[in-house]
């Protein structure tokens, strides 16, 4: 009998047959040879292309958006500018991680260094008329100086919380006053500082942050030539308008940067050079006087009172600061009854401290500026002696170098002038 004729083979068969012909026999070491091969090689370098392209994007993404601001004018620090762009880029996340690991809460209690002790004295000294600017100073009405302030810690300090001369004006007198007192009655191995700024002798001048606000403006954001003479002071600005951390407004010269809100704190700078502070919409409005607003969240001292608490601290109505800790650098300004300018910084203020030292200081309308250390910083200048060239000193020591502003600032700040 004729055996029965075998099927043809399909193609999917001979494909089975041929793979079964090239694998390796088990529990050989030898890896797969045939068709297989080449297929996972051919994924295998779609991967590393894949992730190769990917790293690319990323890495080439991070240096178009970084390097404008490694590379813009100032004297930001490095870690600072860094923490700029990555905010800016949605990577807040990270940056607040990064601090919380580096922050060390301020200790309670201790005592004042050596240094500081002796700082303090000297300003008790100077405010007794121990030079010229404290003879000066004592020849003054009582209405055209500052007012002492009662220290909150316990114990007596000579010097403590005594207004002495920091900047003489043109007659002689003094037109900046500043003054050091421990913070509070717990942190006691530390200081905060005030300056008096003398209304009726001085201008005061809003200069935009190429940044913040950005775009271009009548006021420099640096100390150009035109301005050092007769230079006396310079502080900072308040939180970020763009984004909206700052809650308020700015606006300069008959335009807006971003609109101004109702009910916000403000520094409001009038064309013949004085400065108020208080609340936009209810005590300062919009007049063909008013120069620039700037707003920064809402008042710490509204007609005398303190309108925060003990339990304020960390968070959007204040400022996020590292750890959520209330104790950080703070700094803010304040207006006294008879219109003098007050100003408050140190390195570790919580909100409530500053609404304090603001009061205490004499103010009866206060709002906080900028936070954190990088941020922070009131210099004075003797540019009435030196318009060409004038020297910055510092008020406190705090992270910012004293010539700041004499590159092109990307913050706001304000700037003072003898009349």
């Amino acid at each position: 009998m004729n055996p029965l004729p075998e099927p043809e083979a399909s193609a999917d068969d001979a494909h089975a047959a041929l793979e079964l012909s090239v694998a390796p026999p088990p529990g050989s070491d030898q890896p797969p040879a045939g068709p297989k091969g080449p297929r996972r090689s051919r994924r295998r370098r779609y991967l590393w292309r894949g992730l190769l392209g990917v790293f690319v994007l990323l890495f080439g993404y991070i240096g178009i958006t970084l390097v404008p601001y490694l590379t813009a004018p100032g004297t930001d620090p490095l870690n600072a500018r860094v923490a700029e762009w990555a905010r800016d880029h949605d990577m807040s996340m990270i940056v607040t991680w990064l601090e919380n690991e580096s922050y060390t809460p301020p200790a309670t209690g201790g005592t004042l260094d050596p240094s500081e002790l002796a700082q303090l004295k000297a300003r008790g000294d100077a405010a007794k008329g121990d030079d010229a600017a404290g003879r000066a100073r004592l020849k003054l009405a009582p209405g055209d100086r500052p007012v002492d302030i009662v220290p909150f810690a316990a114990g007596t300090i000579p010097g403590e919380g005594v207004f002495s001369p920091t900047v003489v004006g043109p007659l002689g007198n003094p037109i900046v006053e500043s003054a050091a007192l421990r913070p509070d009655a717990d942190h006691t191995a530390d200081l905060a500082y005030v300056a008096w700024l003398n209304q009726k002798a001085l201008r005061f001048t809003l200069n935009p942050g190429y940044q913040q606000p950005g775009g271009a403006w009548d006021e420099p954001d640096y100390l150009s030539s035109d301005v050092l003479p007769r230079l006396v002071a310079t502080w900072n600005g308040g939180f970020k308008v763009d984004p909206d951390d700052a809650m308020g407004g700015f606006y300069e010269g008959g335009r807006e940067a971003v609109p101004l809100v109702d009910g916000k704190a403000a520094e409001v700078f009038y064309r013949d050079g004085s400065l108020k502070i208080g609340q936009w919409g209810r005590d300062e409005t919009m007049s063909p006087d008013v120069f620039a607003v700037r707003e920064n969240l809402n008042l710490l001292v509204d007609q005398g009172e303190l309108k925060v608490g003990p339990m304020d601290g960390s968070g959007a109505d204040w400022g996020y600061t590292i750890k959520g800790w209330y104790y950080i650098a703070r700094s803010g300004v304040g207006m006294t009854a008879n219109g003098d300018i007050v100003y408050v910084g140190g390195n570790q203020l919580s909100v409530y401290t500053l609404a304090k030292l603001l009061k205490a200081a004499g103010a009866v309308y206060g709002m906080e500026l900028d936070i954190n250390p990088d941020w922070t910083s009131f210099m004075t200048y003797n540019g009435l002696q030196d318009g060409q060239h004038p020297a910055a000193q510092k008020l406190w020591d705090f992270n910012p170098p004293a010539d700041r502003y004499f590159s092109p600032s990307d913050r706001d700040f304000v700037t003072v002038h003898a009349r």
